[in-house]
């Protein structure tokens, strides 16, 4: 299953490159992708079920890699990989040849199947949760596929807010489940659930499932994101990202069925969502819309189902899980092709449509006759069993049949109405002409609504197939039998009692339409953006009093709320029980570097200009890696010096747009002196406790043996390449997302991939330099040492790169060394000898760094069984003898490239951009 993942996102990758090669016919190349996926489905069919697989992923956490395949998650990789094959197929003639977002289009595309084929399969709650993430930012890109689109800008922002605000809920839930169950494996909570305490937990988790599933009362951002691209509405709200809250009640359904906690909120909702979305979708004239407020009824209807905790209304609610994404996606699709060939989807201003596309009509009548219920499709079986295992004669059962009763009987009603409004002649309006679509475009149509009445006979063996999973509810709840009459005559009749019901409902839909505009008090979508902007005020004044734009402001707040922290709890609990042996030095070095460390922070307390401040706050962070190299760290002595270098240049890039003088702080120096001590007393204190509180012998002397099995002689970088490569990559990360959103607050117009040239200025050479600063400026000596020691400099980084495993160097350090070397070429030559020295865009870099870091941790997964660890080899070379190759390597690399890269983009933002802002003004 994870190659399955792996393929979906090679597709997203390889997305853009190839729609620029192969225009919109590339989407019918990545339909590959959930193609193979519904072979799979079908191979692990034939092969037995469940498919497991899992690998190690923090295994000091418990946590893992664990996916796994059961009958419920195998009908959902078949929805989501066989729906959004034909999907794709379909956008290929659906969306335009020049259309601007092709690329971004399918890597989306891609990118969501995937990660919804992960939701479905993860066996792991925050693993799951990880995939319903991102599916929850697929979405939204997804929706707001125009960005020119207000609607689809705001459809987007607003799925994103609820189902975002949802998820969070959920993990909060996930985590007190699976602390409570001493694990995070779904099976096994299914299968032993934990007992007492669960209420509010569940209610945490409902609250993801339901806003996801767009149930009341989060269903406003189901009709909002109608702004999407028909195929994305297709695939996403019928077939798969609504159905992920509908299939979390379906997996977690066998463990907290039973509970009132889970049962009673899930069909009250479920009974209101159906019964809200079937009344709303009477008087909507917009056809997308219309299946929108349609679908929110149909998720009402697959939540009262999953929600009821029983067997038998499980049992129904595979079998609607199933017909509803066949019928809805189908008439979604359909919206498209009448969309896209009469050049519109208003029901009032369409008439006589069918008879220009009678083929489109039949397949539209056909999915929609599912959905309304009528024999022999796949949807009256879900719903006859619906009906009969609903039949429980208690009041909760009761309760629940009669939502579904009137529900259907909406259902029914807004199925006429959207044949009706697409495809009838209607009185007093020309026929809307029509022209044919391709067999791209109605193929994939045909195919799902036909399958609703293939299937419909195979009722009895798809729920003998779906035993296994329905088997797990405690409560066997009323018999229920998947058939086409199941020979129960209540459910029947009740059927009759629907169609009658919807018929004079669609008769009338002119009264109800006036008496829902009667009814109509506000629209759930103007709550929420009311919602929204007054909590955009709120921010806005907390903001105005917080956010002054004073950085010392800023620095104060953050020392003094440190200090007053350590001051609280020093005065709350005080310390009784402090073991801290006072020592003057272990070594004399450490009392010079004292010394030398006290006289810079001496002397910065008295300079007078920003930049001899930041040269002598620069000494303390030299003192201090001398101070590593004293206690026998020359890694950390090496790294520490060459950061502190670079924050130095860095610096005198910034203060170069500042007065020479500091300004004269607001208050008074005994203050900021008092401050200053108390902080650092705090700080010093805190770390003098956490030794203090050490129960556990330290894991130092252990570091020794496990670098040594990892072929490494260097315990730091074992300790950052394989021990904790976790936080390494994380780290990693982090600094490429600091890099971009500092370096993008100084660009005023949009960054450009080089670095702009006056066209005409020819900037001054010389032997030394491609191109120099003014006369006044330069600097020969400065140009020649640039250019003499450029080569050799970078040749060190190569080596510290190389060395790191086993000496003192470092993907970090080297990278450090190589952006020192590009910097010294900047300074000496200006912003057009930074361009000449490094002619590759900086976000190139920094992609390219965490690229092979990822691929370095997928390489672990794949063959090493778990992500991240590193895969080592012994190569014997002829002539040369054995060489010892490592995929630290490679990991190392990346970091290596990741930090020039973010050398490069500082000197382009801090440097060369302001360099150009100074020249215009």
């Amino acid at each position: 299953m994870e190659s399955l993942l792996i393929l979906h996102a090679a597709a997203a990758i390889c997305a853009p490159w190839l729609t620029r090669r192969l225009g919109r016919d590339a989407l019918l190349v990545l339909a590959l992708a959930p193609a193979a996926g519904f072979g799979y489905t079908v191979w692990a069919v034939a092969a037995g079920l469940p498919r497991v697989s899992a690998h190690a992923w923090a295994p000091a956490l418990d946590m893992s890699l664990s996916f796994r395949a059961d009958e419920l998650g195998v009908l959902m990789m078949a929805l989501v990989t066989g729906v959004g094959a034909l999907v794709l197929v379909y956008s290929s003639r659906y969306l335009d040849r020049d259309d601007p977002g092709l690329g971004r289009f399918g890597a989306v595309m891609s990118a969501f199947a995937g990660a919804m084929l992960g939701l479905v399969t993860a066996d792991d709650l925050l693993l799951l949760y990880v995939f319903w993430e991102l599916t929850t930012v697929a979405s939204y890109l997804l929706i707001g596929q125009d960005p020119q689109s207000r609607a689809s800008r705001r459809g987007g922002m607003q799925a994103l807010v609820v189902t975002t605000l949802g998820g969070l809920a959920m993990l909060a839930g996930f985590v007190a489940i699976g602390e409570a169950a001493g694990t995070y494996r779904i099976s096994e909570i299914v299968a032993r659930p934990p007992a007492g305490g669960l209420a509010v937990p569940l209610a945490l988790v409902l609250a993801g499932a339901l806003a996801k599933s767009a149930i009341f009362p989060f269903s406003s951002w189901l009709p909002a994101a109608m702004a999407a691209p028909t195929p994305v509405s297709a695939y996403l709200h019928a077939a798969a990202m609504v159905k992920a809250g509908v299939y979390l009640l379906a997996r977690l359904g066998p463990a907290f069925g039973d509970l009132v906690a889970w049962r009673a909120p899930a069909v009250l909702l479920g009974a209101v969502t159906m019964a809200l979305g079937g009344w709303r979708a009477l008087r909507e004239t917009d056809l997308k819309r219309l299946l929108a407020y349609g679908t929110v009824s149909q998720l009402g209807f697959l939540t009262i189902l999953f929600g009821a905790g029983t067997e038998a209304a499980a049992l129904a609610g595979v079998a609607m899980l199933l017909a509803h994404a066949l019928f809805k996606a189908a008439l979604f699709l359909v919206v498209g092709v009448v969309d896209h060939a009469a050049g519109g989807r208003d029901l009032r201003s369409l008439s006589a449509v069918g008879r220009a596309m009678p083929w489109v009509c039949a397949v539209a009548v056909l999915a929609g006759a599912s959905m309304a219920g009528l024999p022999p499709l796949a949807g009256f079986v879900a719903k006859e069993a619906a009906l009969e295992s609903l039949l429980t004669g208690d009041l909760a059962g009761l309760f629940a049949l009669a939502a579904v009763v009137l529900g259907s009987a909406l259902t029914v009603a807004y199925t006429l109405r959207f044949l009706w409004g697409a495809f009838a002649a209607k009185p007093g309006l020309d026929p809307t002409p029509a022209h044919r679509v391709g067999a791209a475009m109605f193929a994939p149509p045909a195919l799902l609504s036909a399958l609703g009445l293939v299937l419909a006979p195979l009722a009895g063996v798809y729920g003998a197939a779906m035993a296994a999973y329905t088997g797990g509810f405690r409560d066997p709840g009323h018999v229920t039998h998947l058939a086409l009459w199941s020979g129960a005559p209540v459910p029947l009749l009740l059927s009759l009692l629907i169609f009658v019901a919807g018929g004079l409902l669609f008769l009338a839909r002119e009264p109800v339409a006036r008496l829902g505009s009667a009814l109509y008090v506000t629209d759930s979508g103007v709550v929420f953006w009311t919602a929204l902007r007054r909590l955009d005020l709120v921010a806005l004044q907390v903001t105005g009093i917080t956010q002054r734009g004073s950085v010392p402001d800023y620095v104060l707040i953050t020392l003094a709320s440190l200090a007053a922290v350590g001051v609280f709890s020093l005065l709350y609990d005080p310390l009784t029980g402090l073991v801290a042996p006072v020592v003057a030095w272990e070594r004399p070095e450490q009392a010079v570097l004292a010394v030398l460390i006290a006289a810079g922070v001496a002397l910065a307390l008295r300079a007078r200009a920003y930049v001899v401040l930041a040269v002598f706050a620069g000494l303390t962070g030299y003192g201090t890696a001398l101070l590593y190299l004293a206690h026998g760290s020359p890694d950390l002595a090496l790294t520490q010096f060459l950061a502190e270098t670079l924050s130095l240049v860095v610096f005198v890039l910034v203060l170069r747009r500042l007065p020479m003088r500091p300004v004269t702080g607001r208050l008074p120096f005994w203050f900021r002196l008092t401050l200053g001590v108390v902080v650092g007393v705090v700080a010093m204190g805190a770390g003098m406790l956490a030794m203090n509180a050490r129960t556990q012998a330290p894991v130092g002397a252990l570091m020794a043996g496990v670098a040594g099995s990892g072929h490494s002689d260097n315990i730091v970088s074992a300790l950052l390449l394989d021990i904790r490569a976790w936080d390494t990559f994380g780290e990693s990360t982090v600094i490429v997302v600091l890099t971009l959103g500092v370096t993008s607050l100084v660009f005023l117009r949009r960054r450009s991939y080089a670095i702009e040239r006056d066209e005409d200025v020819e900037p001054a050479r010389t032997p030394w330099l491609a191109s120099v600063l003014p006369l006044a400026e330069r600097a020969l000596a400065f140009e020649v040492a640039a250019r003499l020691t450029f080569h050799t400099v970078l040749v060190l980084s190569v080596f510290l790169l190389f060395v790191g495993h086993s000496g003192v160097g470092g993907g970090f350090a080297g990278g450090i060394v190589a952006g020192l070397a590009i910097t010294v070429r900047y300074l000496a030559g200006g912003r057009y000898e930074l361009a000449r020295a490094l002619p590759v865009h900086a976000g190139v870099l920094l992609g390219a760094g965490l690229t092979l870091t990822t691929c370095t941790g997928l390489a672990g997964l794949l063959f090493g069984g778990a992500a991240l660890r590193m895969l080592a080899a012994d190569v014997t070379i002829p002539l040369v003898g054995t060489l010892h190759l490592s995929t630290s390597l490679l990991f190392d690399l990346g970091v290596y490239v990741s930090v020039v890269g973010m050398v490069q983009d500082v000197l382009r933002a801090l440097g060369a951009e302001l360099d150009r802002q100074m020249e215009e003004r």
